[in-house]
């Protein structure tokens, strides 16, 4: 797969996360300014890694947060951006 295409994807899921986040009704994520600053995505776009800071906030319970609603994510992500594998 092109470099060209994989960029596009990276910054398709940064984008699409950025809004999903906001959505979330966790009142730990929402008490606090939380951004998405970037994403890796393997090469055959089956693994995702999300970069997040935190402004405002303990940025462990933060963290524990987004893992525990990364179900969600996921969910939200395949729904949104159409790909073969999410």
């Amino acid at each position: 797969m092109g470099k060209y295409r994989l960029n596009r994807i990276t910054d398709a899921v940064v984008n699409e996360m950025a809004v999903i986040l906001r959505e979330v009704k966790d009142p730990r994520i929402n008490c606090a300014l939380v951004s998405i600053t970037g994403a890796e995505v393997t090469g055959d776009l089956k693994y995702a890694k999300i970069f997040f800071s935190v402004y405002g906030g303990d940025p462990v319970e933060i963290r524990r947060a987004l893992q525990k609603a990364a179900g969600f994510f996921r969910s939200e992500l395949a729904r949104r951006i159409n790909l073969r594998v999410t």
